[in-house]
């Protein structure tokens, strides 16, 4: 265990740069652990903390650059791609273009503090064309905000962050253990809520040609579209026919629904 500290303590930048720009590249590794790690040695005295943000920050902004790059050349489906490696693949593109929805180019602000909106945020950006100067002004802001955030309360509370690293010291082993079974845990637990959720659908699902079929046989069959107003404007491909309520509509535009024939709901 001695030779990880003192691993930790000879490679810490290159470490930090590495953990931060694989999870904002979209490997599940967490660099928040690192950051309040990185915050605490530094008000030991081991690393400068102003360094430490030199180091974060580029390396969020970084991989940030290469999301925002595929979203403005390839658009929508870089954020079907980014949601299906998510753990909550099927609510992750609606939360995402809702909160870019309401925030624009705030969102970049505030990105890396909501899970999965991280990832997803730069090539939203991209996909609207948001010009380069603005993305890197906001993107390297909100870098700054979570990465002094984390490093920031690691260099507040490091005599008791320092108590804990003891303590798992002691632990040792076990507490690799206990760790990777409680993600294990977790994961397994969405992995099994995803599989029932689809499981429930699948008695009702029809697929794209059976529904042409439909259409172009000249069947009563109603299409509600429910993908977000975002989606429409990157997109721009539709249903012919298809009614468009936005979906926080529905309950009080439901009526509009025809009852007396068959109606095929259309998402992301």
């Amino acid at each position: 265990m001695n030779q990880i500290i003192q691993f930790v303590l000879r490679h810490g930048y290159s470490l930090l740069f590495l953990a931060v720009f694989a999870e904002q590249i979209g490997v599940p590794v967490p660099a928040v652990p690192v950051l309040l790690a990185m915050g605490a040695l530094a008000g030991l005295g081991h690393f400068s903390f102003p360094t430490v943000l030199l180091v974060a920050v580029p390396a969020a902004v970084l991989a940030d650059l290469v999301w925002y790059g595929l979203g403005r050349r390839h658009g929508y489906p870089v954020l079907r791609v980014i949601c299906r490696i998510s753990l909550e693949p099927d609510s992750c593109a609606r939360r995402t273009e809702s909160l870019f929805d309401r925030l624009g180019p705030r969102a970049l602000l505030v990105a890396k503090f909501f899970p999965g909106f991280s990832t997803a945020a730069p090539p939203l950006a991209g996909m609207f064309f948001m010009p380069l100067w603005r993305f890197l002004l906001c993107d390297s802001l909100g870098a700054l905000l979570w990465a002094g955030a984390a490093s920031g309360a690691g260099f507040l509370f490091r005599n008791q962050l320092e108590r804990v690293a003891a303590m798992a010291l002691r632990l040792g082993a076990g507490l690799v253990i206990l760790l990777a079974g409680g993600l294990a845990a977790y994961i397994t637990r969405k992995y099994i809520e995803r599989r029932r959720f689809l499981r429930q659908l699948q008695m009702a699902r029809i697929t794209p040609e059976k529904l042409k079929r439909k259409l172009d046989a000249g069947e009563d069959v109603i299409v509600v579209d429910l993908r977000h107003s975002l989606e429409f404007e990157v997109d721009g491909k539709t249903v012919p026919g298809a009614l468009h309520p936005p979906p926080q509509e529905l309950p009080r535009r439901h009526h509009e629904i025809p009852r007396d024939r068959d109606v095929v709901l259309y998402c992301t």
